[in-house]
């Protein structure tokens, strides 16, 4: 499996989801279906280790064909595309480490779903970015760390999951990152609230009570810290693409079948199949295109937030001329445009979300001002 080529997985993972998940997208949504059983499948395929380098295991494709593996998820079930990444971007961690120990113990089971994990960084990205406060602390206890907080809602998780976060460090001296067993001692998980779409995507509140994380459980110590974020932030946001991809994607395809009868209609619309389907090459070129400067390590992460922001912005317009072009019918609840229109507001709101990654590229852009006038 591991010398399998692009178009060979690629087929092989649309056939799973025509299979497996098209079939359940309805219960996902609606009913909170977890499924589970179709992530491990989609695992064994090689379906997380597309962006893995062949010396630790993976397939070797590059993030561009990961990429491609999301949006044939999300062009089925945003839900489970954002599992797909949770999944994905937990192997991108444990691949770009620099502790070997951490590597070794989980990586080949992350990245080939034998092991099931989930990342819980939305609330150290914002705040990184000066949006909010850490919510988890960290001390040191000898060569491990004792930490303790809440993290009101992560994805891809049930007891005997992994899940990757970071703490702040109660001394000042700055973060550790780590992965650790959900349901271990001095863990518990607890409901969340009802959300208005993207139900099966095992999303918790979590809550740590020290918490003891062995040296073979961090992804990076506080010295560390700071490269590797700067290492694994265009990767983590990249990826992200894929579930807008998917559900751009699916919305043309509403817009396709509308059509047939409606056209005739349908053509006052703004945001057609034509202007759509020209946008969306021209994303998918881009993202492509950065995606290779992810895998080469030569990558403006300023080019990366703005593709990531095409993407929600595209999603958002697709999704939302979907439900016009499919008219009352796009308003039942059964109809994939009412699920469209959901999903696209999950990639527009999901860190980093539309404003946060706005904010970032304004304070990138002022910081490139400031340095030219000098």
């Amino acid at each position: 499996m591991k010398d399998v080529t692009e178009h060979s997985l690629l087929c092989q993972v649309e056939a799973l989801v025509a299979a497996e998940l098209a079939p359940l997208a309805a219960d996902i949504d609606q009913k909170g279906l977890y499924p589970v059983d179709f992530l491990r499948r989609l695992g064994r395929l090689g379906g997380y280790a597309a962006a893995v380098p062949q010396e630790q295991g993976g397939l070797a494709r590059g993030l561009a064909c990961q990429i491609e593996i999301g949006s044939l998820l999300g062009a089925s079930c945003g839900a489970t595309a954002f599992v797909g990444w949770c999944q994905t971007v937990s192997a991108w961690y444990l691949s770009r480490t620099p502790n070997e120990a951490v590597r070794q113990r989980h990586l080949q089971a992350v990245a080939w779903g034998e092991q099931l994990c989930g990342t819980g960084m939305s609330n150290t990205v914002k705040h990184l970015a000066g949006i909010e406060r850490m919510l988890l602390k960290a001390r040191r206890d000898g060569d491990r760390y004792v930490v303790q907080g809440v993290l009101p809602w992560v994805s891809n998780i049930a007891p005997g999951h992994l899940l990757a976060v970071a703490a702040e460090m109660e001394d000042g001296s700055g973060h550790v990152m780590f992965v650790f067993q959900a349901g271990a001692e001095q863990t518990s998980l607890h409901d969340c609230p009802d959300f208005s779409g993207m139900e099966g995507t095992a999303t918790v509140n979590i809550r740590l009570n020290g918490l003891v994380v062995t040296p073979d459980q961090v992804l990076a110590h506080p010295e560390q810290f700071s490269a590797y974020m700067n290492d694994i932030k265009p990767g983590f946001v990249l990826s992200q693409t894929a579930m807008g991809l998917g559900v751009i994607r699916a919305s043309l395809a509403t817009i396709v079948q509308t059509n047939r009868t409606h056209a005739h209609v349908n053509d006052f619309l703004e945001d057609g199949e034509a202007e759509l389907t020209v946008e969306l090459k021209a994303l998918t070129r881009r993202i492509h295109q950065l995606a290779a400067q992810v895998d080469a390590g030569k990558v403006s992460l300023l080019e990366v937030l703005k593709a990531r922001a095409w993407t929600s912005e595209l999603a958002l317009r697709a999704a939302n001329s979907a439900a016009l072009h499919a008219g009352a019918r796009g308003y039942q609840m059964r109809h994939a445009a009412q699920r469209q229109l959901r999903e696209a507001m999950f990639v527009a709101i999901v860190t980093p979300a539309l404003k946060h990654l706005r904010r970032e590229i304004h304070a990138l852009q002022e910081s490139a001002a400031q340095a030219e006038a000098i």
